[in-house]
């Protein structure tokens, strides 16, 4: 049974501050239980440092002390660092502590260690390596909302020894009402009122406190601890982990009856860098010895312009349409000044795509949200939508967009094809091997990035842990759609609309292989997966290899 406290212990008791819910389901029952809550997590590594984080509620109102303990093997027997870790109330009992002095390419053990003598659980975490590098691992990982399926893409990367980093790109939460009309639309699976039930707040998430609950609730599931628990991560959130749609000033669903979108704002960033292994930096590199630099970048808050409105476009009737379409693609959506990095993040990029090509970086990669590839949505996916199913209008849109020369989505770096370009060439100009990382669209992808005609990189674009993409609208033989999307994207290579799960990468000096792992399903537990798709770039092609399968 869960435990139930009134406004004012829970106030003292979670130092939430004013915005605090009462709640009464399992996260409610951790936040204010006692000892460590939510498992151990680490990030942020370096050659000779890692972020530790953990959770730790004592309710005594003051500030603790805990120790955190790292040693080159899981029996401690050895201690070759630590440091004090202060658990802060106005921090949701988190703690974060960055440990120096490790050396480079190892694998070591954690644990935090309280007042009490009580221990953590212990954790597995490992450093960057330095110099020659034969081969590197990352798992990637998007879009898991909580209420639509378990969480078997981490349970099944959990168990894989081929992986040295896990990669986050972003709506690692959803900040979406229990009972709204997305969630019921798309819960089609017998446990889902299991689920939902787990889901805290009942509501949507506005507050510090709402959001901290939300972090609450995905981290007590223990599929997500274990990933947290065995790998470091490398973690950036997108749009739900703020409001749908989120950019500098605003999102899809925030309302006035919300309050300031820029204390919102504020609100989410801190709650995830306190539940978060991360650092405060907007933005960040990392670098995997001579193998590859891996630029985080920040693709929503930090300067995104307004999202373009096309539907004054597409919804002022058939007369006219295509002398609008067109002077909307060769207007507002060929307008310099859209961005999606912002001026001072771009240099920053740039820059550091020169110096990694002239430091002998065999790859430049970047961890970004959403896909820079661009899609054509041909006529016949109307053909795909079965009769009661919503989402025909959104199809029809896409059509539009795609027959007037458009990208089919815009809330992507098709949206802003002016910076696309300005990144596009500066990998070319700089010479660098592009792969970049995308998630978001909740489905499966393979791109060749061209930019005037050259090519200037691959992408590779995750599937969600358990959102539904396009399967949600086009349930209607979704294969052969599938092979029609392709052939109507020339950048396009290789799509699944149908699956879950996450991509596994596998860097070397010569060749990058993606691994698409495909789940059977989310809507029970399990680790088996229904195939995995593999697609290859060699080093100084820039395009997909016929090796790819």
């Amino acid at each position: 049974m869960a435990l139930r406290l009134d406004r004012r212990q829970l106030l003292i008791a979670g130092g939430l501050g004013a915005g605090a819910l009462i709640a009464d389901g399992p996260a409610f029952a951790m936040l204010s239980a006692r000892g460590f809550t939510h498992g151990v997590a680490s990030g942020e590594p370096g050659p000779d440092h890692i972020l530790l984080w953990t959770r730790y509620v004592e309710h005594s109102g003051r500030p603790v002390r805990l120790i955190a303990e790292i040693s080159d093997s899981p029996e401690f027997t050895r201690l070759v660092a630590g440091a004090d870790a202060m658990v802060d109330l106005r921090r949701d009992h988190t703690t974060r502590v960055s440990i120096s002095g490790l050396e480079p390419g190892r694998t070591y053990y954690y644990r935090f260690i309280a007042p009490d003598g009580t221990r953590s659980v212990t954790g597995r975490t490992r450093t960057l390596p330095v110099g020659p590098v034969e081969k590197f691992g990352l798992g990637v990982f998007c879009c898991a909302a909580m209420t639509f399926g378990w969480f078997n893409a981490y349970a099944h990367a959990a168990r894989r020894s081929d992986i040295d980093l896990m990669v986050h790109v972003g709506d690692y939460i959803y900040e979406y009402p229990r009972d709204s009309t997305y969630q019921r639309q798309l819960n089609q699976w017998a446990e889902a009122q299991q689920r939902m039930l787990q889901l805290e707040p009942t509501g949507e998430t506005v507050s510090y406190a709402d959001y901290c609950l939300r972090y609450a609730a995905h981290r007590l599931d223990p599929d997500l601890q274990e990933l947290h628990r065995l790998f470091p991560m490398i973690a950036q959130w997108d749009d739900h982990e703020i409001a749908n749609d989120a950019w500098r000033d605003g999102a899809e669903n925030h309302r006035p009856e919300h309050g300031s979108y820029s204390e919102r704002k504020a609100a989410a960033v801190r709650a995830y860098r306190d539940w978060m292994p991360v650092g405060d930096a907007d933005w960040s590199s990392y670098e995997l010895g001579d193998l590859a630099t891996l630029f985080r970048l920040e693709t929503r808050l930090t300067a995104r312009t307004a999202p373009l409105d096309v539907r004054s476009v597409l919804g002022a009737g058939k007369e006219g349409l295509a002398e609008r379409l067109e002077a909307f693609r060769n207007g507002a959506l060929d307008d310099p000044s859209h961005t999606i990095l912002g001026a001072e993040q771009e240099d920053w990029l740039y820059s550091g795509m020169r110096r990694s090509v002239d430091r002998g970086a065999r790859w430049q990669i970047l961890s970004q949200q959403v896909n820079m590839g661009r899609i054509a949505m041909p006529r016949s996916a109307l053909d795909h939508i079965p009769a009661g199913v919503s989402g025909a209008s959104s199809i029809r849109a896409e059509i539009q967009l795609s027959e007037a020369g458009m990208p089919a989505m815009l809330d992507n770096w098709g949206g802003v094809p002016a910076a696309r370009a300005r990144l596009l060439r500066a990998a070319q100009s700089t010479d660098s091997d592009l792969v970049v990382l995308a998630g978001d669209s909740h489905n499966a992808w393979a791109f060749d990035l061209e930019q005037d005609g050259r090519a200037a990189g691959v992408e590779f674009g995750g599937t969600s842990v358990t959102s539904m993409g396009y399967d949600a609208k086009l349930r209607s033989n979704p294969e052969i759609l599938e092979r029609e999307i392709v052939r109507a994207s020339p950048e396009l290579r290789w799509t699944d609309i149908r699956h879950r799960g996450y991509m596994a990468i596998a860097i070397k000096p010569d060749r990058i292989t993606g691994e698409w792992v495909l789940l059977d399903s989310v809507h029970h537990r399990t680790t088996d997966h229904w195939q995995s798709r593999h697609m290859s770039v060699h080093r100084g092609a820039r395009v997909f290899g016929p090796d790819s399968d």
